[in-house]
This record gives C-alpha cells, structure tokens and sequence, in this order.
C-alpha cells in the first residue's frame, strides 16, 4: 500500500486522527502535548500516529494536506487543523461539540 493510500486509510478508518510528534502517554512536542490534553479534556476518543516512527509519511501527510506542521488533526476524514486552531475551538466550546459528531 502506497503512502497515500496508508493516510486515506488510517483518515477514513478513524472518526478522530491524530498525527503527532510522538504517542499520547509520552508527547516529544509541547504542542503534540497540548492537543493530547485538549482531547483527553474533551474525552474524545482518538488514534494516533508518531510521525517519528515513519518518515515517509511525516513528508507526504504535509503534501496531503497541505498543512507543513505537526499536530494535525483529523475528524470526520476533514482536517481541522494543528495546535493553534485545536486550543481556539477548544476555548470556544467548538471542539468538544465537533468531536461529539463523529
């Protein structure tokens, strides 16, 4: 299976999708860390991918979805977007509304 195919796999398959810079439990970025919080503070369900662990798809997610930083969040196969956005629905009361959809 190709890179992009992995990707659409892993969007479509997982209602929330978080590519980040290490795992849930052990965060190697502050703002991977800050989403994860944000998240469990919403008692969202989610997987994860550490995009350490596969450079192949750290390069091309950028590509696809046209976002070059890490977090990126994914719901409903639809990016929401990284740190800064996730925090700002989060303040808003958004984000946990947007999770209870999917």
């Amino acid at each position: 299976m190709d890179v992009v195919a992995r990707i659409e796999d892993q969007i479509q398959n997982n209602a929330v999708m978080l590519y980040m810079k290490g795992t849930p439990d052990f965060p190697q970025c502050g703002f991977s860390g800050k989403v994860v919080q944000v998240l469990r503070a919403c008692e969202a369900k989610f997987a994860s991918v550490n995009i350490f662990e596969d450079q192949e798809l750290r390069e091309a997610l950028k590509t696809y979805s046209n976002w070059p930083t890490y977090p990126q969040l994914y719901v409903q196969g639809e990016l929401v977007g990284g740190c800064d956005i996730i925090i700002d629905l989060h303040n808003k009361g958004e984000l946990k509304a947007l999770l209870e959809t999917a």
